[in-house]
């Protein structure tokens, strides 16, 4: 098992809206992708200044499952839109 984690830092401008389009533009790729077998999409509510915004905590079977949801059409749609609305992401994978 493989999990995938990111972590977004959201620009100011229209930051609520690209928020909530981020957070369903992801959740819906659990429809898309067969090689996901979960995906948690958080709405950070801390204040602290290294909060980060937005993230993500999603499985796969291996680590060729992952290579095939990063390169999946789908997948790289969102990440299109992802990168017009955030300052930086940062990520961690590791098996279990």
């Amino acid at each position: 098992m493989v999990k995938h984690i990111v972590m977004f830092d959201f620009k100011d401008e229209n930051k609520s809206e690209n928020l909530m389009k981020v957070k369903e533009m992801l959740e819906a790729l659990m429809d898309s992708v067969p090689t996901l077998k979960s995906m948690e999409v958080g709405l950070n509510f801390s204040d602290e200044e290294r909060a980060m915004d937005l993230s993500i905590v999603t499985e796969f079977d291996s680590k060729e499952a992952l290579d095939l949801y990063a390169n999946h059409p789908e997948h790289l749609n969102v990440v299109a839109f992802i990168k017009t609305v955030v300052n930086a992401s940062k990520v961690v994978d590791y098996t279990l």
